[in-house]
């Protein structure tokens, strides 16, 4: 493995141990065992490493967004989408738990990162296209209520870690997953050919 991914890989490591203000360059130098000139040599500073360390995740992510939102079943895809989530939310967790700070101290990433939410509302979007196209979905009660559903989803997703954090002992949020949250939202708004099809997903729902 090449140095440049030796220190990106550590550095997800450190940063999800300690946050991201507690790592310091000199810190990821030492625990690799190579000098903090050696370190500065592939990434001048910690927006150039965190730039490098988000596209990997944009990498990753997207990848899995692309498969997922196009051809077969929606929900079926969706749900796979949902726990593909989680386990990368666990991967990069201290990207969740520190956002606001690094969209406001690293301005290249947060360009990213602005350029990304538009992305995937995008992709949000279409699939609750599929789902009324595949009759999942009864038709809005309120005009505008799927789009603002669809940012909920997004805030869910993005803040999902922090606020188990902030929030430890909500009831709400305790014993369940960023999968069954999201679902447990769309459920009313689902058709009787919904419904059948969500409880074939999860079939402890019936």
């Amino acid at each position: 493995m090449k140095t440049k991914q030796k220190i990106i890989l550590r550095a997800i490591a450190a940063y999800n141990a300690h946050g991201v203000t507690n790592v310091t360059s000199r810190d990821l130098a030492d625990s690799l065992g190579i000098s903090h000139g050696n370190l500065e040599y592939h990434f001048k500073n910690k927006e150039e490493l965190l730039m490098a360390i988000y596209k990997q995740m944009r990498k990753d992510i997207s990848e899995v967004y692309e498969e997922k939102v196009l051809d077969g079943d929606p929900f079926m895809h969706f749900n796979d989408l949902l726990m593909n989530l989680e386990s990368f939310h666990d991967k990069y967790s201290f990207f969740n738990l520190d956002v606001l700070e690094i969209s406001r101290n690293f301005k290249k990433v947060d360009n990213l990162l602005k350029k990304t939410f538009q992305i995937r509302r995008e992709q949000m979007a279409l699939f609750f296209r599929r789902f009324m196209d595949y009759g999942y979905f009864k038709s809005e009660i309120k005009e505008g209520i799927y789009m603002r559903l669809q940012h909920t989803i997004r805030i869910i997703i993005t803040f999902w870690k922090s606020q188990k954090v902030v929030l430890p002992y909500s009831a709400f949020t305790a014993n369940s997953t960023l999968t069954t949250y999201i679902w447990d939202l769309l459920l009313p708004h689902m058709t009787s050919k919904g419904l059948s099809a969500y409880r074939k997903l999860n079939p402890l729902s019936n």
